[in-house]
């Protein structure tokens, strides 16, 4: 089971070194030079830090808060790399290529800083949540396989019933602790989370139509309501914009 996959997938992720003023991906060194901590401040801004401290800084744009991963993720996600040498290779790497200024040095560090926030999230999805949330359910391995499979198959004409089987568990005991630690029903999520992606798809310029379709909406009518009440705007408006 990938927990990050389709989140990636959906939600474009795009690194680049960035001065302090602007960053909000930082590796911290020790004593000796060597990275030791991640830092990845998802709301902004940086703290002032000892500039011998700072070894390397990054600008992460990853769609915002439209992304419900990373509208989960604390203020601050802090990953210790101390002995962890491929995250210490990644940071090294990416230094010297923001540093030597390389033909295709930006290419590189993209690609690199996508290896090392997938490295981050990992570790931050096995240490868990304090608040209830997308991140909460992701670490909870039951529920973990119940989102997985609504963000995989989101067209699917899931139930209670079928999503609790995913997970393990009773319904009621499926019920129960979604909503503990998501903070809301499993099929609210799910609305919700069929209505991000037709955001993404109108604005693609796809056809009202196809998206309802798509997302398992009875009629482009029914869609229109509830897209309508979620973001405030008629579907079809977002498609106009696109075009």
């Amino acid at each position: 089971m990938d927990r990050l996959t389709t989140l990636m997938d959906r939600f474009q992720l795009a690194v680049r070194a960035a001065g302090p003023g602007e960053a909000n991906l930082i590796a911290l060194a020790d004593a000796a030079g060597e990275p030791f901590r991640i830092l990845y401040f998802t709301r902004g801004p940086l703290p002032r830090l000892a500039a011998e401290a700072l070894m390397w800084a990054a600008r992460v744009e990853w769609s915002g808060q439209s992304n419900p991963f990373l509208a989960a993720l604390p203020e601050i996600v802090d990953y210790e790399v101390t002995g962890n040498a491929e995250a210490q290779g990644l940071v090294r790497l990416m230094q010297e290529e923001a540093e030597g200024q390389h033909c295709g040095a930006q290419s590189v560090i993209n690609r690199l800083g996508e290896v090392l926030m997938v490295r981050l999230l990992r570790n931050q999805i096995q240490k868990g949540a304090t608040e209830p949330g997308l991140l909460a359910g992701l670490a909870d391995p039951r529920l973990s396989r119940a989102i997985v499979a609504m963000h995989d198959h989101p067209g699917r004409l899931w139930t209670n019933a079928d999503l609790a089987q995913e997970a393990g568990l009773s319904l009621s005991r499926f019920s129960e602790l979604f909503g503990a630690e998501v903070g809301e029903t499993p099929i609210g999520y799910l609305r919700r989370w069929r209505l991000i992606l037709a955001h993404q798809d109108l604005m693609r310029g796809d056809r009202v139509e196809a998206v309802a379709r798509r997302y398992a909406y009875g009629s482009p009518e029914g869609f229109t309501r509830a897209f309508r009440k979620a973001y405030g705007v008629a579907p079809v408006s977002l498609r106009t914009v696109a075009a």
